[in-house]
């Protein structure tokens, strides 16, 4: 044995990070309370997401495959029936027919760059709002809920469905393992098996800001909000597996395909931005926490109320250089947004923007497609790739620090009164109360179109028919916590496995289809 190493013992499985440390919780960061907000000294956290940022060569690690647009936000000046004031200082949403130029990044999350537009993902649908504040990033997903409800277990998540380490080649038993050890999940997972999971394109799906925000009035009074795009005149389409594989049969472009021609044509995509609100608090009444990626807000209780249109007009003159290099950040607000306690906000906008200098360059944000429109001066410079320097006119080009008394630049006024959220809780590292894993899942499963539970149940059925039995368990407990009905038909469509004719979702089929039918060839 080398003198200089410690005897390693084979049989210990115990997670540690890079520098060795045990890890004694890897489900929660550490918040103010159990409901956050998260602190910055979370550092197993901030270790584990910065090296997953940069686990990918120059392709996002998530969202690579993508599509996008410009075109413009039109505000309507209120929410709902009400003044947008009462609500919110924003400049954007004040005046109705007030435009705001935008660009939108459209994306299949987990498959790769060049991967078909047809595979079962959620969709990104990131929007970035060229305000005279300065840019506001909206980015979210076309579902409305996520996976899962705290930033530390996102890295995992992502390798769990991405491809296997060693055969590189995504396996359900793996996806299924970590969700079947995540029960929060199923609600998200009810989504996406059903053909919500595959949207027909990009243009006719909808869009939400997943996450829990805030909007702050000239009198610093907050609001919980959540954001949801809705498609106009374009409606709403989704895909069976049947059809998404005939799709893919002749063409893996579709979606970007279908967005490039339909601007082409004239006929320009149109969305309709939509909030819901909510007193800041706990809300006891509620059977879950409303800062849970997991939950829907009932509509009931928190209707969609509309404050703007965005309408797509413009394809990109060159992909790579508006579409590809097109940086958005969950952390990127302007005056009259805010955070809220979410952790898994805070988690993104940490990541995000991190993610962004590692792949596009320290200097991601002077390039024109992430450049604001607006008046930009700071005291940063260097790193790869500056091409100017951020410079106010008359600003003294000696003075590249604040305060200053010589020329440099000054802090902006006020224009209201600061948010300023109290907190009195302990520093700990816990789950929420109210997690309700189950509850939603159910009432999605039970609102789904008869066609559309077949649809769940097959597709369900045809991937956890590659897992092995203790994953199955798990899952049609899960699926019997949401509805009993939903948990029977999985059971029974498992034990019928052979009865039902499988998609694109096992590889293997893939492997025996190709010695089946391969033709042979002789040499030349």
């Amino acid at each position: 044995m080398d003198g200089n190493k410690p005897k390693q013992d084979e049989d210990n499985l115990t997670l540690t990070t890079r520098q060795g440390h045990p890890v004694r919780d890897n489900q929660n960061i550490r918040t103010v309370g159990n409901r956050g907000p998260s602190t910055l000294e979370n550092y197993h956290f901030l270790e584990k997401m910065s090296h997953f940022d940069r686990e990918r060569i120059p392709e996002r690690v998530v969202h690579a495959r993508g599509a996008g647009a410009h075109g413009v936000f039109t505000a309507y000046g209120k929410v709902g029936d009400e003044p947008v004031s009462k609500y919110t200082r924003a400049k954007l949403f004040q005046e109705a027919g007030k435009e705001t130029p935008v660009f939108v990044r459209f994306s299949t999350v987990i498959h790769g760059g060049h991967s078909p537009e047809t595979l079962r993902d959620p969709r990104g649908f990131a929007t970035k709002f060229y305000t005279e504040d300065g840019n506001w990033d909206l980015v979210g997903n076309n579902l409305k809920i996520f996976f899962i409800r705290d930033p530390l277990k996102f890295p995992d998540m992502v390798h769990a469905f991405k491809p296997d380490p060693i055969t590189n080649v995504q396996d359900m038993q793996r996806f299924f393992d970590f969700v079947s050890m995540s029960p929060e999940a199923t609600h998200m997972i009810t989504f996406l098996f059903s053909p919500w999971g595959i949207p027909a394109n990009y243009r006719q799906m909808q869009g939400s800001g997943v996450n829990t925000y805030k909007w702050v009035n000239a009198e610093g009074k907050a609001v919980l909000v959540k954001y949801h795009w809705e498609p106009l005149k374009q409606g709403i389409k989704n895909l069976t597996q049947a059809e998404a594989n005939e799709i893919q049969a002749k063409s893996f472009n579709h979606a970007t395909l279908d967005l490039y021609e339909a601007i082409e044509r004239g006929d320009y995509p149109e969305w309709e931005l939509c909030v819901q609100i909510m007193e800041d608090g706990e809300h006891p009444e509620l059977d879950f926490d409303p800062l849970d990626d997991t939950k829907l807000w009932p509509t009931d209780k928190f209707p969609f109320l509309p404050v703007g249109k965005m309408t797509l007009n413009r394809n990109p003159e060159d992909y790579f250089t508006e579409v590809e290099q097109s940086a958005f950040g969950t952390g990127v607000l302007v005056d009259g947004l805010d955070f809220s306690d979410d952790k898994m906000l805070q988690g993104r906008t940490f990541s995000y923007s991190d993610t962004q200098r590692y792949r596009v360059g320290a200097n991601y944000l002077q390039l024109p497609i992430n450049a604001p429109k607006t008046h930009v001066a700071t005291n940063q410079s260097g790193g790869q790739m500056q091409y100017k320097v951020d410079r106010a006119p008359g600003q003294n080009p000696h003075v590249n620090y604040e305060p200053s008394s010589m020329g440099g630049l000054q802090e902006a006024p006020k224009p209201g009164k600061d948010h300023e959220p109290e907190y009195n809780a302990r520093l700990v590292r816990e789950p929420i109360d109210r997690q309700n894993n189950f509850g939603q899942a159910g009432e999605t499963y039970r609102s789904f179109e008869p066609w559309e539970q077949d649809e769940l149940i097959a597709n369900l059925v045809d991937a956890l028919s590659q897992c092995k039995q203790d994953i199955r368990e798990r899952m049609i407990s899960y699926f019997t916590q949401a509805d009993p009905e939903y948990g029977r038909r999985v059971k029974e469509g498992l034990e019928n496995v052979g009865d039902i004719e499988s998609g694109q979702i096992d590889p293997q089929q893939g492997v025996d289809l190709s010695h089946e039918k391969g033709k042979e060839a002789d040499p030349y």
